[in-house]
């Protein structure tokens, strides 16, 4: 057999180890992981290179259709394939699809408009938890659910979220839930704004820390006694982690995602950078002490992957208005796996732990493994190689996302993406998309 491809002498990196392997694909799919070097008609030389799975990025924002200004398809799956990452779920809250006609619509729409393969969320909606199966066989990724009312979705209470989760647990489908009382954080704002209060520093007062973990509690409860299947999104800090991981211990099917963030980004940052570090939870690590016990949770398990939560805003739209009223969001696709093969370099993670992290688990979580996720035969040729040891600064000026931003601009990093496959088709290279948008859409799991 004639390969197409042969990615040559580099280090594979699976979750199980690590070892030197030539990785061969034909007709978009590996078809060799080995040492016998065989045939194809184009060859990588990849010495002195990781091969890593392609990044799988479940938690992204591209407001494509609904606030375009803000992101689209094209700049933000640029975006992620310059940066590693070959798969993506996205969801858009400003034409949040709630039917299944909704999702037909948007795929068609869709179609030419994406560097990388992707799956489509829905928005869960309180009161109709009749339509999750309708939803589910036409091919949703996942539910989102927000347990607060946020960037216009309606918050669900603790009756509207077992409604919900009871459907899922009927017809095998998966919500991913953003956790924040919204009695607490509602009372939060009256007392805030009977003060007058206007100043970036209200933010983790808002959105504080009893909301997160009263809301995660009670999510994971539910999940646990109804049976259903559930991942907790954007875990800020180790006390949300903690009831989670009671709860997966009790038998919840219950995963934690975590994002940069909060491991990175420090809780007194709002004062100096305000709206700048508008996102919700906001970021809660005070010490490089919190940064680390963020990271133990991840090597661990306990926080069982890493998505961006990539909901970007322009430096205009962030300066447009006050602190209550400028988006919530950051900007993650660009950054999210550099960060992540620093963190190894730092000796946080191992590149194992990436691959399980940033591909594997979330592959697993929501129906794109074995397909997706992995370096195996059989497995689309989703590849990405990577310099461990090459050093680059982030920058605001190298971002492909429209934002045009990132919160870690200054921040020196090692680990550089050399280049990435996507079902064995290069789509970048050296940080820039270098193929046309032949990425596809993946049903989920009950379609």
């Amino acid at each position: 057999m004639t390969l197409d491809l042969l990615i040559a002498g580099g280090m594979v990196v699976t979750p199980d180890g690590r070892r030197r392997a030539d990785v061969g694909v034909a007709d978009g799919r590996i078809a060799v992981v080995g040492a016998d070097r065989p045939a194809a008609r184009h060859e990588v030389d990849a010495s002195g290179l990781l091969v890593l799975p392609g990044g799988v990025d479940t938690h992204v924002h591209l407001m494509d259709p609904g606030s375009t200004e803000r992101e689209d398809f094209p700049t933000g799956t640029a975006a992620a394939a310059a940066a590693g990452v070959t798969t993506i779920v996205e969801h858009s809250h400003g034409a949040p699809v709630r039917t299944a006609d909704d999702l037909r619509d948007k795929r068609a729409y869709l179609a030419g408009r994406s560097n990388v393969d992707f799956g489509l969320a829905a928005h869960a909606w309180p009161g109709e938890a009749a339509d999750v199966a309708g939803l589910w066989a036409a091919g949703v990724a996942f539910f989102k659910v927000f347990t607060c009312t946020t960037h216009g979705i309606p918050g669900h209470d603790a009756a509207a979220l077992r409604a919900h989760l009871q459907a899922t647990a009927m017809s095998g489908a998966v919500s991913l839930v953003h956790c924040e009382d919204e009695s607490l954080t509602a009372d939060a704002e009256r007392l805030l704004r009977r003060a007058g209060r206007t100043d970036p520093g209200l933010l983790p007062d808002w959105r504080d820390r009893d909301a997160e973990v009263v809301a995660a509690a009670v999510t994971a409860l539910l999940v646990r006694r109804v049976g259903a299947r559930a991942v907790v999104a954007h875990v800020s800090h180790p006390e949300v982690a903690a009831y989670l991981a009671r709860e997966r211990a009790g038998g919840a099917r219950l995963g934690a995602e975590g994002c940069p963030q909060y491991f990175l980004l420090r809780e007194d940052e709002v004062h100096e950078h305000g709206a700048l570090r508008k996102f919700t939870p906001p970021a809660r690590a005070r010490t490089d002490s919190d940064e680390a016990r963020m990271w133990e949770l991840l090597r661990s398990g306990t926080l069982t992957h890493m998505s961006s939560d990539h909901a970007p805003s322009t430096l205009e739209q962030k300066a447009a208005g006050d602190i209550w009223n400028v988006h919530f969001g950051l900007p993650g696709l660009d950054t999210t796996l550099p960060v992540l093969l620093d963190a190894a370099a730092r000796g946080h993670l191992s590149y194992e732990d990436i691959a399980r992290v940033y591909a594997e688990t979330p592959a697993r979580t929501y129906g794109l493994y074995p397909r997706k996720g992995r370096i195996g035969v059989g497995a689309d040729a989703d590849l990405v190689l990577v310099d461990p040891g090459g050093r680059r600064t982030l920058a605001n000026e190298d971002m492909l996302s429209k934002a045009g931003w990132t919160p870690y601009h200054g921040r020196a990093v090692t680990g550089r993406v050399v280049r990435t496959y996507l079902r064995g088709a290069l789509v970048a290279e050296e940080g820039k998309p270098v193929a046309a948008r032949e990425g596809r859409f993946l049903p989920g799991a009950g379609a």
